[in-house]
């Protein structure tokens, strides 16, 4: 592990006042603190103060052979040294890319239609290709929003995402409570990575008020599966996957890939029951399953994160994953999920269909 590094205190800096004023050496002074003499040399140049430069019109007479120097001596104070070195510190180094009025005008106006922050850094290098001050990159614009409590308020809510916090990227530990048997991502099927296979699934509940929807997402035809549980227990949970999964064919439910919530703690029933490989994705990593994030973006336009659900909207949910499942899109070569799904499922029944007239 590297150095830690840390700043002058104000004790500190009492004691470099003290030994100052009794004339004690800068490299004697920093093994005192414990400190490189390099470190204590700069406070003392930053901080020193000379009264002749508080009034520019004190010019005692010298000689010009004798002006190598301040005027009058100088002095070191702990205080005003703590203070400023407190100042430096509050103030930005650099300056934000998007305090500049004219880029945060363009940057706010797409965000105000929708646009996310990658768009928005490939418009700005079309509209504007030969001005470089009319660049921002996305990690940026998400920063700036999140920085200022205020911004966070307005401009959050456009976001895809529009968390009222930052989520944490990277890493972390899996759950409070372990969940047994738990597979990680890493040792899930290639094919299942790649959208290669059919048959992989990526599962997640989505919190409601009240009850809870649970999806299911095929990773490579994108088809969507919804139901309605009461509330998001493991029984609860895997329950509704059972009923999913149960009229399937065996070739179209291989895997499913899960989040690290405690309500897929049951998850090898669906090993015992369907014979399906069960893995988890990394902590705090939902882009490792962006086929059922994407999904249930589009469940929260219809039913937001603070909107009531209740179990007799089955068939309002319904409604939200047939219009899902029967949008085109371009990963598919604008063919809908439904249509992939069923030409997957009548692959699969003619691979079965030859296997076994042999």
């Amino acid at each position: 592990m590297g150095e830690v590094y840390s700043h002058l205190s104000e004790e500190e800096r009492r004691g470099i006042r003290i030994e100052v004023g009794n004339g004690t050496s800068i490299r004697r002074i920093g093994l005192m603190l414990g400190r490189n003499a390099s470190t204590v040399g700069r406070e003392i140049k930053r901080d020193t103060w000379f009264p002749s430069n508080e009034n520019e019109s004190y010019r005692p007479y010298r000689p010009k052979r004798l002006k190598t120097g301040p005027w009058t001596g100088g002095y070191y104070i702990a205080g005003p040294a703590q203070r400023k070195a407190g100042r430096r510190r509050a103030e930005p180094r650099k300056r934000y890319r998007l305090s500049c009025e004219r880029l945060w005008a363009r940057v706010a106006e797409w965000l105000g239609c929708g646009w996310s922050p990658p768009p928005v850094n490939g418009g700005l290098r079309v509209l504007f290709p030969d001005d470089s001050a009319m660049r921002v990159c996305p990690e940026t614009v998400y920063r700036w929003i999140y920085a200022d409590r205020h911004r966070r308020e307005r401009w959050a809510r456009c976001l895809p995402r529009g968390h009222r916090r930052r989520r944490r990227r990277g890493g972390g530990r899996t759950s409070r409570f372990p969940i047994p048997g738990r597979v990680p991502i890493s040792e899930r099927p290639p094919e299942a990575g790649d959208r290669s296979g059919f048959g992989h699934w990526e599962a997640e509940g989505v919190i409601g008020v009240g009850c809870d929807p649970h999806t299911e997402v095929e990773r490579r035809s994108g088809f969507l599966m919804a139901r309605i549980v009461p509330d998001k227990t493991a029984g609860e949970s895997v329950g509704a996957q059972l009923a999913m999964f149960s009229p399937l064919p065996a070739g179209a439910r291989v895997s499913v890939t899960h989040d690290n919530g405690t309500e897929f703690a049951r998850h090898t029933r669906l090993r015992d029951g369907l014979g399906m490989d069960t893995c988890f994705a990394d902590p705090y990593s939902s882009r490792r399953r962006g086929s059922n994030e994407n999904r249930n973006g589009m469940i929260r336009r219809y039913l937001p994160e603070r909107g009531e659900i209740r179990m007799d909207m089955a068939g309002e949910l319904r409604e939200i994953v047939d219009e899902a499942d029967n949008r085109p899109m371009r990963v598919l070569d604008y063919r809908t999920p439904a249509e992939a799904f069923a030409d997957e499922l009548l692959e699969l029944q003619d691979q079965q269909g030859c296997c076994t007239s042999k």
